[in-house]
C-alpha cells in the first residue's frame, strides 16, 4: 500500500540511486532502432559553482526535452561536464592558500600551483553535478567532460594552432577591460555596470597662440587627462568651427594636442568639446583610431600613474618646470588619489571652471570587485568578424532558429557589428598559449614545444632559446567548441558522427554572444556545420514582485532550499508552468507550495485508484469500453497527451505543464474519480471491472505524462502501478492517444460543466453550502432533455439539486446561466433574500471601482511610473487587472438575479 504521503526528502535519493544503478541515462538507452537521435549539450556550468535559480530553470527545461525524447524512442545524449572557470577558480584556490597562510602562488611557481588547483577540483570542486542529479539532470553520467581534461585540451591546441596559421588569431595592441585587482584582462561577460555618485570635472584647456582663449572639456576620470592626445568637436558645431585644426596646450603637461572634427562630440552634450584619451576610453581609442591621434598610455597594470621614463608620455613634450612638477606630484600615486591631485592642480591654476554632481555608471570587475580600467595591452585576438559572416548566414537562411524568434535580432545587432575577440588571460590556470617567442621577439604557434623548436630553427637556422607565452585562454575559446569537442574531436569518433550536430541549445539571453554565436563561429568553421538546429531563450528568474535577484537586496532565492522543503518535483513543475516564452518567471516560495498540493492531489489520487483494485490490464482494449465516462476520459487523454507532446515539442512548456495539470487536477482527480464512485461501489461487475482498467491505464499515461516535468513522484508511483515487470518509466514509452469519442466527450463535458456552473453560481450567490436548490431548464433542446434526465442521479449528488425540470421560461426569483442552447436558473426565493444580495453587490462592485480609479490615477501619474522600480509599477498593473476581473464576476453575479414576482 502507498504511503498515506509522499515523502520527497526521504524517496528522491532513492530513485536517483535506482537510475544511477540501471545506467538508464547512458546514451541510447531506450532507443528503437527508428527513432533517430536527439542531443544536448548542457551549458558546463563552473567547477567553483553552486546550484542558482538560473541553473535550475535551465536544466529543467532540458530534461523535460531529454526525458521526453527519450520515451518517444530516440537515441538520446545529453552530454554534462563543466567549465575550469579560470579566473573564479584561481581565486578560490590563492584565497584558501592565504587562508592557510602558505606560499602565494608567484612563490610556489606556476607549475606547483596548477598542480594545487588540480588537486582543489579533485577534491572540492564540481559539487554542482551533484546538485543537478538531485535536481533530477538525466544526463549522461558516464560521459562527463571538463574543459581542461586532455581530449578538450587537444581540441583547443589544434583549433588554436590552426586559426593562428590562416591567420585568424593574431597579437595586437588595443584596449581591453582591465582588472587592477586580479591583473587579467576579463571578458565584457565579467564586467558589472555598477551606478554610483560621482563628479564631473569641468577643466578649461588654453587654445595654443590665443591668449586668454579656452576651450572646456567635461570628464568623469580627471587623472586620464595626462595621457588626452586630441580635443574632439563636432564638424557642424559653429562655436568652435574656426578652432578645427588647431592644438591646445595641455595644462600640467604641456602637450600640444591636435583640436579634430569628429561626430562622437555632441554639441548638445556639455560644452560640446570632448576630451580624447584613446589609450584610457573605449569610445575614445575609436575616435583616436579616425584621426590617428597617439594612444598615451599613464598607468601600469594596478592602476597606477606611470609618467617617469614613461616614452608615450613624454614623446614631444617640451621639458618644463610645469612637466616636472606634474611628474613629481603624480608618477607612482594610484589613480583614484592621482584624481584628487589633478583636480587641485587645475584649480591651482584656475583651470577647473566647474564641478557637477554626477550618477553615473561605472564598470566593475564581477569578480575583482574593482572599477576596471580601459587599459592598452598586447593581447591574443581573434578575427570574429571574418568567423561570423557563416554563422550570420546560417540564422538569415533558417538553418539555425533562435525560440523566441526576436532574439535573431540581438543576435543579429552583435553579430553584425562584431569586434576582434579578446582570448588571451594573464592567469595560470587555464590553456597556457601555444606561442613561443625567439629572442628577436619572432613569434612561432606549434601543437608543442618540440614542433616550435623545429620551427625556429628553421627560421634562425640554428638552436636558440624560446619563450613560451605566460598567457592562458579565455574560458569562452574551451566553450565555444564544447558541442563538438566533448564527442571526441579532433578524433573522428563515432559518437562525433552519431550526435553532431546537436539537437537544441537551451540557455540565457546573457550569453548570445558570448558562448551561442562562438559555438556558431567553430561549429562552422571546424565541422562545416551548425552546433545547432534550434536556440531556445529561457527567461529570467525573478522574485515574486518581479526584481532581479541579488544578494544585494536579499531576494535570492536558493532552489536547493525549495528542494530541501517541497521537493524537486514541486520546484521543477513551478518552473516549466511559469517559463511562458518571452516572459520573465517571478517566483515565491509560495507558488512552489502550491504545486506540491499537485503532487499531492496526484498521489491521493493514485491512492484511490490502488484501494479500488485499479489495476493495469495488459488484455483490455480500451476501444471496448462501453461506458460513456471511460470512453470521455479516454477520449480526453489523448488530446491531452497531443497537448504535451506539442507543447514540449515547440518549446511552450508552460503550455505543455498546464495541459497535464488541467488535466490531472481537474479532469482526472476533480471528476472521473468522482463520477466511477459510484460504478466502482455498484453492482455491475462487468462496469466496474472496464472501470478498473480504465482507471489504470489512464493513471499510467499521466505518470507518463508528467514524468519529464515530475519524474521522482512519477517514477514513485510508476514502480506501485506497474510492478516491477513495467521496468522504469524513465524508459517507458511515450503515450499515445487511444480512443476519440467525441460524442462521449460531449455528453460528459456538458455534465461537467452544468454541476460547475451551478457550484459557481451557489458561491457567488452565496447560497448556504447545506441548502439543496431545485434546476430549471429553458429552451434545451432533445439532447439536453436527454442528458438531464440520464445524469439527474449525478447532478443532484454533485451539484445539491433537489428537483430537476424543463420549463419554457426561467422562474422569476432565480439566478440564471447558460448551458449549451439552454438557459438554467436555479430558483433562489426563500433561501437567499434578493434585496439584500443586489445591495451586497452593488456595494462590492462600488468598491471594486474605487480601487480600480485609484490605480487608474496612480498609473496615469508619469512620474510615479518613470521613478518607481520596474517591479512596483508591474505590480500595481497586475492588481488593477485582478479588481477588473473581480468587477467582471460580480456584475455577472449581479445579472443573475432575475426580477423578483
Amino acid at each position: 500500500m502507498l504511503d498515506k504521503t509522499f515523502d520527497a526528502h526521504s524517496v528522491e535519493p532513492l530513485i536517483s540511486r535506482k537510475w544511477l544503478d540501471a545506467d538508464a541515462f547512458r546514451a541510447g538507452s531506450g532507443a528503437r532502432p527508428d527513432g533517430g537521435t536527439f542531443t544536448i549539450v548542457i551549458p558546463p556550468p563552473n567547477v567553483t559553482g553552486s546550484l542558482h535559480m538560473g541553473h535550475a530553470l535551465n536544466n529543467t527545461l532540458q530534461d523535460i526535452l531529454v526525458r521526453h525524447a527519450r520515451m518517444c524512442g530516440k537515441d538520446v545524449l545529453w552530454q554534462p561536464g563543466m567549465d575550469h572557470a579560470g579566473i573564479a577558480t584561481q581565486m578560490v584556490v590563492e584565497r584558501q592558500m592565504m587562508e592557510r597562510q602558505e606560499p602565494g602562488r608567484r612563490d610556489i611557481g606556476r607549475e606547483a600551483f596548477v598542480e594545487k588547483v588540480w588537486r582543489w577540483k579533485d577534491e572540492s570542486g564540481g559539487m554542482i553535478i551533484n546538485q543537478l542529479k538531485r535536481l533530477g539532470a538525466s544526463c549522461d553520467w558516464s560521459r562527463e567532460r571538463f574543459t581542461m581534461d586532455e581530449g578538450l585540451s587537444a581540441a583547443v591546441l589544434k583549433v588554436f594552432v590552426q586559426l593562428y596559421k590562416e591567420g585568424l588569431i593574431y597579437k595586437d595592441k588595443r584596449l581591453v577591460n582591465w582588472d587592477p585587482k586580479l591583473l587579467t584582462a576579463i571578458s565584457d561577460l565579467e564586467v558589472q555596470q555598477v551606478e554610483m555618485k560621482g563628479h564631473l570635472w569641468h577643466f578649461k584647456y588654453p587654445i595654443e597662440g590665443e591668449e586668454g582663449r579656452f576651450i572646456t572639456v567635461a570628464t568623469t576620470r580627471p587623472e586620464t587627462m595626462l595621457g588626452d592626445s586630441g580635443v574632439a568637436v563636432h564638424p557642424e558645431d559653429e562655436r568652435y568651427k574656426d578652432l578645427i585644426g588647431k592644438h591646445v596646450v595641455l595644462p600640467l603637461v604641456g602637450r600640444r594636442i591636435p583640436i579634430v572634427a569628429d561626430d562622437y562630440a555632441d554639441p548638445e552634450a556639455g560644452s560640446g568639446a570632448v576630451k580624447i584619451t584613446p589609450a584610457h576610453d573605449f569610445n575614445d581609442f575609436e575616435v583616436g583610431k579616425r584621426n590617428d591621434l597617439a594612444k598615451i598610455n599613464v598607468m601600469d597594470v594596478e592602476a597606477n600613474i606611470v609618467l617617469e621614463d614613461n616614452e608615450d608620455f613624454l614623446a614631444g613634450v617640451p621639458e618644463s618646470a610645469e612637466l616636472a612638477a606634474t611628474v613629481a606630484a603624480l608618477h607612482g600615486l594610484d589613480r583614484f588619489t592621482a584624481r584628487e591631485r589633478v583636480v587641485a592642480m587645475m584649480d591651482e591654476r584656475g583651470l577647473l571652471e566647474k564641478v557637477e554632481d554626477h550618477l553615473h555608471v561605472v564598470p566593475h570587475g564581477d569578480r575583482g570587485g574593482v572599477p576596471i580600467e580601459p587599459f592598452l595591452t598586447d593581447q591574443w585576438y581573434v578575427d570574429a568578424a571574418t568567423l561570423a559572416k557563416p554563422a550570420i548566414a546560417s540564422v538569415r537562411e533558417g538553418r539555425t532558429t533562435f525560440v523566441p524568434k526576436n532574439w535573431e535580432k540581438t543576435y543579429f545587432d552583435w553579430m553584425e557589428n562584431i569586434q576582434p575577440w579578446c582570448i588571451s588571460r594573464q592567469l595560470w590556470w587555464g590553456h597556457r598559449i601555444p606561442a613561443w617567442y625567439g629572442p628577436d621577439g619572432e613569434v612561432f604557434v606549434e601543437a608543442s614545444e618540440e614542433e616550435a623548436e623545429a620551427a625556429a630553427y628553421r627560421h634562425y637556422d640554428s638552436r636558440v632559446k624560446l619563450t613560451r607565452d605566460e598567457d592562458v585562454l579565455d574560458t569562452w575559446f574551451s566553450s565555444a567548441l564544447w558541442p563538438f569537442s566533448t564527442l571526441g574531436w579532433p578524433d573522428e569518433t563515432p559518437e562525433l558522427a552519431r550526435y553532431y550536430p546537436t539537437s537544441v541549445l537551451v540557455t540565457g539571453f546573457d550569453i548570445i554572444f558570448f558562448w551561442v554565436a562562438r559555438m556558431m563561429m567553430f561549429g562552422l568553421h571546424f565541422m562545416k556545420e551548425e552546433p545547432f538546429s534550434d536556440v531556445y531563450i529561457h527567461a529570467l528568474v525573478r522574485d515574486e514582485h518581479g526584481a532581479k535577484m541579488s544578494k544585494s537586496k536579499g531576494n535570492v532565492i536558493d532552489p536547493l532550499e525549495l528542494i530541501d522543503e517541497f521537493g524537486a518535483d514541486a520546484l521543477r513543475f513551478t518552473l516549466a508552468a511559469m517559463a511562458a516564452q518571452g516572459r520573465d518567471i517571478k517566483l515565491s516560495p509560495q507558488r512552489v507550495a502550491g504545486y506540491r498540493n499537485f503532487g499531492t492531489k496526484l498521489w491521493n489520487a493514485a491512492r484511490f485508484c490502488q484501494m479500488k483494485e485499479c489495476r493495469p490490464d495488459p488484455s483490455f482494449d480500451p476501444a471496448s469500453a462501453r461506458l460513456a465516462v471511460n470512453r470521455w476520459i479516454l477520449t480526453e487523454a489523448g488530446r491531452t497527451v497531443t497537448a504535451v507532446g506539442e507543447g514540449i515539442a515547440s518549446y511552450r512548456f508552460n503550455d505543455a505543464a498546464a495541459a497535464i495539470y488541467h488535466f490531472v487536477w481537474d479532469t482526472f482527480c476533480d471528476w472521473y474519480l468522482e463520477l466511477i464512485k459510484p460504478v466502482l461501489d455498484g453492482d455491475d461487475g462487468a462496469a466496474a471491472a472496464e472501470t478498473r482498467a480504465v482507471a489504470a491505464l489512464v493513471l499510467s499515461d499521466i505518470l507518463k505524462l508528467l514524468h519529464p516535468f515530475s519524474p521522482f513522484i512519477t517514477e514513485t508511483l510508476w514502480e506501485d502501478l506497474a510492478g516491477e515487470e513495467g521496468g522504469l518509466l524513465a524508459l517507458s514509452a511515450w503515450p499515445q492517444a487511444r480512443l476519440c469519442d467525441e460524442a462521449s466527450a460531449e455528453d460528459i463535458n456538458w455534465l461537467v460543466s452544468l454541476v460547475s456552473s451551478i457550484r459557481s453560481v451557489r458561491s457567488e450567490m452565496n447560497v448556504p453550502a447545506g441548502a439543496k436548490t431545485p434546476l430549471v431548464l429553458s429552451g434545451a433542446g432533445p439532447a439536453s432533455e436527454e442528458r438531464l434526465k440520464r445524469h439527474e442521479t449525478a447532478i443532484a449528488r454533485l451539484a445539491r439539486v433537489e428537483a430537476m425540470s424543463l420549463a419554457e421560461h426561467p422562474p422569476k426569483s432565480s439566478a440564471q446561466f447558460l448551458i449549451g442552447e439552454a438557459t438554467a436558473a436555479l430558483p433562489l426565493a426563500g433561501i437567499i433574500d434578493f434585496d439584500a444580495e443586489r445591495s451586497r453587490l452593488t456595494k462590492e462592485i462600488a468598491r471594486v471601482d474605487q480601487e480600480i480609479s485609484r490605480l487608474d490615477k496612480k498609473l496615469g501619474n508619469e512620474k510615479f511610473v518613470a521613478r518607481a522600480p520596474e517591479e512596483v509599477v508591474a505590480a500595481e498593473r497586475e492588481k488593477r487587472g485582478d479588481y477588473v476581473a473581480d468587477r467582471e464576476r460580480l456584475e455577472a453575479a449581479l445579472g443573475r438575479i432575475a426580477e423578483t414576482a
